[in-house]
């Protein structure tokens, strides 16, 4: 005799296949740069920076800082136009990423691997990584491309 299960055991069953999708999903989210080595060029004096860190440590990535009180010849070496700059800088998998990128933008990137110099979020958006508050507007991150922006993702 086959045995076709029940309603209630079927829930059950997707419930727990459920569950362990989302459970696989959240610990990848927690190393999404595992192992990757980057570096981070700031201001001594800067907080939200180091929150940065903090956050880019989380998702498992070794972060050096550099600290640095002038960080112009840093956005000139790796080309960031005036426009773009934020107040750090990384180096991450031959890439220039700019200011507080959101970890969507950084899986883009390094999923991609797109002929770019690297990403861009201009100024300190609320509710980005390392900055306080609520998201109040859709974050525009944007291509570093031989020093021009172009668009990269939208969040």
């Amino acid at each position: 005799m086959i045995h076709q299960p029940n309603r209630r055991r079927a829930l059950k069953l997707l419930g727990s296949l459920a569950l362990g999708l989302a459970s696989g999903v959240l610990a990848q989210q927690g190393r999404a740069l595992k192992g990757l080595e980057a570096t981070l060029y700031k201001s001594p004096t800067c907080g939200c920076c180091g929150e940065y860190v903090k956050f880019l440590q989380a998702q498992g990535a070794l972060v050096q800082v550099v600290l640095q009180d002038d960080l112009g010849p840093i956005k000139r070496r790796y080309g960031i136009p005036p426009q773009a700059q934020s107040c750090h800088t990384l180096r991450l998998a031959g890439y220039t990423v700019e200011g507080h990128v959101p970890l969507e933008a950084l899986q883009k990137l390094l999923r991609e691997r797109p002929k770019i110099d690297g990403i861009a979020l201009p100024g300190m958006p609320l509710g980005t990584p390392g900055m306080p508050g609520p998201k109040t507007q859709p974050y525009r991150v944007l291509a570093l491309v031989k020093g021009r922006l172009e668009p990269f993702i939208t969040l």
